[in-house]
């Protein structure tokens, strides 16, 4: 336990030593009818040394110069969603030159209007652009999983981004929203994918394999020779680096509906949006750096039991699993690793769910994903 507390003696110092330019932080009320209150976040700035983007009067979401990172963005995770972005601004060694696609969806309680206001709000300079996902996209092809939470039809957008995104998008980083990254983004922008690998991610081949597929699927010699010409390893699709040229020529969004619609009909997996990506992936990925996805600090599917880091380094910090840090600090029962989370957090205030006041005058443009 000592070492746990050691870590989080570091990486908070890191938090408070290693600021690019910023201003001060000032409370965002929730004047803009969402109902949500934030306090806005110090206004990062690049250095000197960060490249200049050849398209610096305008910043568009096709801009090859720039980090591209993807994320879900909704009323139930905002809070997380919002400490993510705080702490790849707060690391970045450019942070001028990140573009967030965030992926809102349709009936939302929070409507993508009122979610492009308050991140505008909380990130006054911030370079980002909100899609909508369709959620009758995929709501036939979801089956029960071990949690309810898992059966959010936006879990499942991470399949669809080579659809969703512009199409001049050929390269994102995919983030889930229970996650801070406490080192520099564009180093795991960097990653190279060799061998026409179409996603990169940590991969943790030691663990057990078998367990993400039900008897079903291992019992039919059929299905389960998928893995017979390659050496599965699980990794965890809350980060993956991914390249969406490759994944649209490929039609791997067709490939993992495949494998959705055997499982409405056989039941081979109890896991929600990860084993489709197994069954499609595993085996055929980028292995990057297991201290870009510490993952599991929010403890199993079923308790959410508090976590110690894994051993080695740390880049980033993931709370998958039932827990997360800002449900257990609000309740006063926080795990140790959860106080990492809390230098992040912008959160203030509660959601109101009238969100009748909001005008329409300040909708910033946001694009339809149509099949």
């Amino acid at each position: 336990m000592r070492s746990v507390f050691y870590v989080a003696a570091v990486l908070l110092l890191h938090f408070s030593l290693t600021a690019t330019f910023c201003d001060g932080i000032r409370t965002i009320g929730g004047g803009d009818g969402s109902g949500f209150e934030f306090s806005e976040a110090p206004e990062y700035r690049n250095g000197v040394e960060c490249p200049v983007s050849a398209n610096k009067e305008v910043v568009s979401s096709c801009d090859p110069d720039l980090v591209h990172v993807a994320m879900t963005l909704d009323s139930e995770y905002l809070r997380g969603s919002i400490a993510a972005v705080h702490s790849v601004l707060r690391h970045a060694s450019c942070p001028e030159n990140v573009f967030f696609h965030f992926i809102a969806a349709e009936f939302d309680p929070a409507s993508p209007r009122v979610l492009s206001k308050l991140v505008r709000s909380t990130f006054p300079s911030l370079n980002f652009k909100i899609y909508i996902f369709r959620e009758d996209t995929v709501i036939n092809l979801i089956s029960s999983s071990i949690r309810q939470a898992l059966e959010n039809p936006l879990n499942y957008a991470r399949n669809y981004l080579g659809d969703i995104l512009d199409l001049c998008v050929d390269r994102v980083i995919y983030l889930d929203s229970d996650l801070v990254v406490v080192d520099d983004i564009h180093k795991l922008w960097n990653t190279t994918l060799t061998k026409s690998h179409v996603i990169g991610a940590p991969e943790y081949c030691h663990a057990n394999f078998t367990k993400y597929f039900t008897d079903a699927f291992w019992s039919d010699p059929v299905i389960s020779r998928v893995f017979h010409s390659r050496k599965p390893c699980y990794f965890n699709t809350g980060v993956m680096v991914m390249d969406l040229v490759r994944w649209r020529e490929g039609n791997y969004r067709k490939r993992i509906e495949n494998w959705m619609e055997i499982q409405r009909k056989r039941r081979i997996y109890d896991l929600g949006s990860l084993p489709p990506f197994l069954l499609v992936f595993a085996g055929n990925v980028e292995a990057i750096h297991h201290r870009w996805n510490q993952h599991g600090l929010g403890g199993d599917n079923v308790r959410g039991s508090c976590r110690v880091l894994h051993t080695g380094p740390v880049s980033l910090l993931h709370w998958s699993g039932k827990g997360k840090p800002w449900v257990r600090l609000d309740a006063r029962t926080p795990c140790p690793l959860d106080h990492l989370w809390k230098p992040y957090d912008l959160y203030k205030g509660s959601l109101i769910k009238d969100q009748s006041s909001f005008s329409s005058s300040i909708f910033l443009g946001f694009s339809s994903y149509l099949l």
